[in-house]
């Protein structure tokens, strides 16, 4: 099935059946996310995966009570470094150095360009950037979902002190940007399930120039 025919069969799923997600096809999904481009390629985000049924009861209200929390299989949620430290960067310089084989001291060139920006961004603008990057990786993940045949549900409706706390992410220096269920939907329960895609038609949403 092409990209297109998988974006047409996916939708923002209400209700899902509680049926487990193979891991083969998480770790797909998963594999997706982490190959997704990022300025930089900084990686400031990390992704939290839930599978725990208790733990996703104590997310749920904090989710506004949208069932798909814990109907689903597994719960992702993409959190943002609340900060950008030399410590980061310099974990990635390591990483570069190592998978392409060069010395990290001729990377200086790359990390400064790195710590360049990150020096003239205030912290809500370090916050919005990091949150971008990680959106980005959160769009891969849904198109990787619909291509294996696994509902997601894309989510900013929560209470995003309220899950820091529960999953003590301040104290790793983390902050929750949006939440992605994964499951299978429940036609019988969920009316948009056989509802038809709506869109701006091309001519409205593209701009020829």
């Amino acid at each position: 099935m092409s990209l297109i025919e998988d974006l047409n069969w996916r939708y923002a799923t209400k209700r899902m059946n509680g049926q487990k997600v193979p891991q083969e096809k998480i770790d797909q999904i998963l594999e997706a996310i982490r190959l997704a481009p990022t300025s930089f390629g900084l990686q400031p985000f990390s992704v939290i995966v839930i599978e725990n049924e208790e733990l996703r009861k104590k997310i749920q209200p904090a989710a506004y009570n949208q069932p798909q929390i814990f109907e689903a299989s597994h719960l992702l949620v993409f959190a943002v470094w609340t900060d950008i430290t030399e410590q980061q960067i310099d974990a990635y310089m390591a990483d570069v150095a190592k998978e392409r084989g060069v010395d990290v001291a001729n990377l200086a060139g790359f990390k400064g360009s790195i710590a360049g920006l990150v020096e003239r961004l205030t912290p809500e603008q370090r916050s919005n950037w990091a949150a971008k990057q990680a959106y980005i990786a959160f769009g891969m993940g849904i198109a990787a979902a619909a291509e294996l045949k696994v509902d997601a549900t894309p989510m900013e409706g929560f209470d995003a002190v309220g899950l820091d706390g529960i999953l003590d992410l301040q104290a790793k220096g983390l902050h929750a940007v949006t939440i992605l269920p994964l499951g299978y939907r429940d036609e019988a329960n969920d009316q948009l399930a056989q509802a038809k895609k709506v869109r701006r038609a091309k001519e409205d949403l593209f701009i020829q120039l």
